[in-house]
Order: structure tokens, then C-alpha cells, then sequence
């Protein structure tokens, strides 16, 4: 087996982001629907929000439970904020926004398993072919619950704990050969897989696979990861392919912790200040589009 493709400069520089053309609208940089938040947990869907902004979406539509909506919506002024209720017509209006979206996350910060992983599994068989889905922290916990394998590729985030809770394998054995489990989970489920630590290996149903080997330990902070389940998600609704968007959003992600260890500190940086670090930087390893 071919041994990873290393995600640098040199790879993201040949793996170009989809780019708007000048006299795009809002529409044309791409819809994102995001299921995210809880009471306890707001701020995950703020920082992801604020992430997948920063990555460029143009349209953002964000689910979260009613009591913390309002908090979130004057949080996020440029998202469209839908407060969740549990009914019939509100299910079918948001089946009806995901339909609609170029790419849905479910999960960050979500509390309520139940729910996230009843989303993934009724929306994935109805959402058209170019809707891509992203299932982060607690909506992966759809793979066992009578999911073991999708009909159709999806993008799961999980660290080496969450590999471990939803492969029955150990952490010490997860982190031995990273790039190993990613391939064997990504065929076993159908799925485009990034299985973050320190080397965060992405694989895909077919064998391919990247890893990312950087980054410090000032990103090991609370709200890290959603910031990096937007960028992944706003990178996926401009139109990047699930393993690109995974492979920039990592590489993204790190290079936004080295410049924030480098103005602040290792240690102390906040989660909030990673996504205004990533339009620079996107903008940088893109390079000269006039050329």
C-alpha cells in the first residue's frame, strides 16, 4: 500500500480551493446548514460558525436549541439562525434547507446523541447527490446505531478517543499506525475518515489517503475542533471535495495555531481567535491566481 501523501505547502499549492469568479454572489460561494450547540455548549456553534465565515461560505444557516438562539444569533449576525423545535412542520423546514445546501455539519457541541445521529440518519438517503454531509463529535455516534455503513461517502472528524469509542479498538493501538485504522475505517464505512492528533491521517473508501504531520499544543484547548469542523464545512460548501476540504481545513487549522503560539504564546491562545487567522493564510497558500 502507497504510504500517505504528505499535506504541505507544495500539496495544498496543487490541490487548489474552488475559487469564485469575480462577479459571483453569495450564492455561488456556497450554502452551508449547520446543526450545532447546546444549552451547556453555545459557544461550539459560534466558533463554528465564525470558522466555516472565515473559510470563505457565502450563505450560512444555523440550527440550534431554542432557549440559546437569540444568544447566538446577535453572536452571529451573518448567519440565519433557526431555533430547533421538535414537530412535524419544523423537521420538513429544515430537511427542506439541508436539500437546498451545497453541505450540512451536524454535531458540534451537540448534547443530544439522540437527535444528532436521528438527523444523519433521515437526512443522509434524502439529500441530492451534491449535498455533501459532515458528521462531527456525537452525530458519529450514528455508526452505532444501526448505520454501519453509509450508501453514500460522508466526512467523520473523530480524535483518537472517539476512533476508539466507535471501533471498540484501543487509543494506544489508534495512535500506533493512525494512517493504517483511517484506511481500514474509511472502507469499513463508507466514508472519507480524518482521524486527528498530532499526525492527522485522511483517508478515503478507496484507499487514499494524506496525512498532516504540525501544529502545537496550544490547539489542545476547548473549542478547538469546532473551529475546525466549520472551516472543513465551509471549505466542503464552496465546493472542495470532503477529503480537500479535510486536508485544507487541517493544514489551515495548524498553520493558524503556529502564527497565534507566535504573537501570544504556546499555551493560552483562545479557540475564538483561530478563524481570523485563516483568511491570510488561505489566501497565501493559494498563491498568485493571476498568474
Amino acid at each position: 500500500m502507497t504510504a500517505p501523501t504528505p499535506i504541505d505547502a507544495a500539496t495544498l499549492r496543487a490541490w487548489p480551493l474552488p475559487v469564485p469568479g469575480d462577479d459571483a454572489d453569495k450564492e455561488e460561494r456556497g450554502r452551508l446548514l449547520m446543526v450545532a450547540g447546546s444549552v451547556e455548549m453555545p459557544g461550539a456553534a459560534i466558533l463554528a460558525a465564525h470558522s466555516a465565515l472565515r473559510a470563505g461560505v457565502g450563505k450560512l444557516g444555523l440550527v440550534v436549541p431554542e432557549p440559546v438562539a437569540i444568544g447566538i444569533a446577535l453572536a452571529v449576525p451573518e448567519a440565519r439562525v433557526i431555533a430547533w423545535r421538535d414537530d412535524t412542520a419544523a423537521r420538513q423546514e429544515l430537511l427542506d434547507l439541508a436539500q437546498r445546501a451545497d453541505a450540512v455539519l451536524i454535531g458540534p457541541g451537540m448534547q443530544d446523541t439522540a437527535l444528532a445521529c436521528r438527523l444523519a440518519a433521515d437526512w443522509l438517503p434524502q439529500l441530492p447527490d451534491g449535498t455533501q454531509l459532515i458528521l462531527d463529535a456525537c452525530a458519529m455516534d450514528v455508526l452505532l446505531q444501526g448505520m454501519s455503513r453509509f450508501p453514500r461517502p460522508v466526512l467523520l472528524t473523530p480524535h483518537a478517543g472517539e476512533m476508539a469509542h466507535l471501533t471498540g479498538q484501543s487509543k494506544a493501538d489508534l495512535q500506533a499506525d493512525p494512517a493504517g485504522a483511517a484506511r481500514q475505517s474509511a472502507a469499513r464505512w463508507n466514508a472519507v475518515v480524518a482521524l486527528k492528533g498530532a499526525l492527522t491521517c485522511i483517508a478515503t473508501p478507496d484507499g487514499r489517503c494524506w496525512q498532516h504531520q504540525g501544529g502545537n499544543i496550544g490547539l489542545a484547548v476547548s473549542g478547538s475542533g469546532d473551529t475546525l469542523a466549520g472551516m472543513v464545512a465551509g471549505l466542503a460548501a464552496r465546493g472542495a471535495p470532503l477529503e480537500q476540504a479535510a486536508a485544507w481545513g487541517v493544514a489551515l487549522h495548524a498553520r493558524a495555531g503556529d502564527q497565534l503560539a507566535r504573537r501570544w504564546g504556546l499555551l493560552g491562545y483562545l479557540a475564538r481567535e483561530i478563524p481570523a487567522e485563516v483568511p491570510g493564510l488561505m489566501e497565501e497558500l493559494q498563491g498568485d491566481r493571476s498568474a
